[in-house]
């Protein structure tokens, strides 16, 4: 049954210390920091009307199958449900769905459609999936696969000949940042890969390697031409990238995770070295130093960095018309901040400019059909929540 509340726009006073918890430190250097403004802009909201969709055992990611109303969301131990949103939240099960590696921060991760297979049914279409593989011994790794969907009868789905058409390398031991999401470009040639360095730290700076990087590969998960490294890497020197999307203009913009301090929100170009783990406007959790970002460092640099810290859950820039004065802001979803933070962009540029509380860890927010904001709430019952202006 849904359930119909209001949350008004309130800032949320709440600025985390690490995106894993701890001390705040700026270590040695005096860091970017954008805290809440004490003054919301002026754009006529008054809140959130909140309509609930159901729980899930710990939702990772949510995509729209395009040209519908069903939702399909990932829950991390390894399940794929879909939701008819316009029918009264019918259910709809998912076979075929690929054994995961299931601990830690790992498990079934991202899920992605190809707008262009939008039509007015959801018969078949290609399906992407993100999930952690276990290689020998005590490793692994994220893949990404791609196969059919295919719902005969509109209750029940199969994916079909799910293969794996990228691997993240090495693989290694730990079961923390994995990144995994996905992402196509708005012409639909190229798929963007978030690769997070595995808690690894050095191989980010290594390009024998995808640790820490921005893969940029066909929709077949072939190296795409045109990459500035002969292979698969479009960008590196990241940490944990857990948002991603492309802005009006273009633009690939990336949210990831700092150390104790030092989240970034970064602006995504070819061949850029984002500097981690060699610099950071955080500090290591044994509060040992990381010199910040100068402006000499031969570094490209946050356009955002965040001391202390938001812990993004994941990044979606809104082109729907529900939200009107949110037309071309970000949204990322807040971990320990338990919010939502809209960002405005001024061509290059960006700023913090809003606050909303949630009163639970977020996960994931996406724009759907109709302009409507669906928001995961993290860990186990993590509800899904559609938000529209009240």
């Amino acid at each position: 049954m849904k359930r119909v509340t209001v949350l008004a726009a309130i800032l949320s006073p709440l600025l985390m210390a690490s995106s894993c918890g701890g001390s705040s430190s700026t270590g040695g250097g005096e860091a970017v920091s954008t805290p809440t403004p004490t003054s919301p802009p002026d754009t006529g909201f008054s809140g959130f009307a909140i309509t609930e969709h159901g729980s899930f055992n710990e939702p990772w990611a949510a995509a729209f199958i395009p040209g519908t109303d069903v939702l399909v969301l990932t829950e991390k131990s390894g399940t794929i449900r879909g939701v008819q949103t316009g029918n009264f939240d019918k259910a709809i099960f998912f076979s075929g769905v690929p054994e995961v590696d299931y601990g830690g921060q790992g498990g079934l991760g991202d899920i992605a459609f190809l707008p262009s297979e939008a039509s007015s049914t959801i018969d078949r279409r290609t399906i992407y999936l993100s999930w952690v593989e276990a290689g020998d011994g005590d490793t692994r790794g994220a893949v990404v696969g791609r196969g059919q969907m295919v719902c005969e009868d509109h209750q029940d789905c199969a994916i079909q000949g799910l293969e794996v058409i990228w691997r993240q390398s090495p693989k290694v031991s730990g079961r923390g940042h994995y990144s995994h999401r996905i992402l196509f470009s708005p012409d639909e040639r190229y798929m963007y890969i978030a690769s997070g360095e595995r808690q690894k730290k050095e191989p980010a700076q290594d390009l024998s390697n995808t640790l820490g990087t921005v893969v940029r590969l066909n929709l077949d998960g072939t190296p795409a031409a045109g990459n500035p490294f002969g292979d698969e890497i479009w960008s590196y020197g990241h940490r944990n990238i857990l948002g991603m999307d492309f802005d009006a203009q273009g633009r690939l913009w990336e949210v990831e995770h700092g150390p104790k301090g030092g989240d970034e929100l970064n602006l995504v170009q070819r061949g850029a070295n984002y500097g981690w783990p060699v610099r950071s406007n955080g500090i290591n959790y044994n509060d040992t130093n990381i010199p910040d970002h100068t402006p000499d460092d031969g570094f490209t640099k946050p356009v955002i960095s965040w001391t202390p810290v938001i812990a993004p859950g994941n990044m979606t820039i809104l082109d729907g018309d529900l939200f009107a004065a949110w037309k071309g802001d970000a949204l990322i979803s807040g971990l320990k901040t338990k919010a939502l933070i809209r960002v405005s962009f001024d061509g290059d540029t960006a700023r913090e400019v809003e606050r909303y509380d949630m009163g639970e860890r977020i996960r994931s927010v996406i724009e759907g059909p109709d302009g409507a904001l669906w928001v995961l709430e993290d860990g186990e019952g993590g509800r899904l929540l559609q938000l529209r202006p009240q």
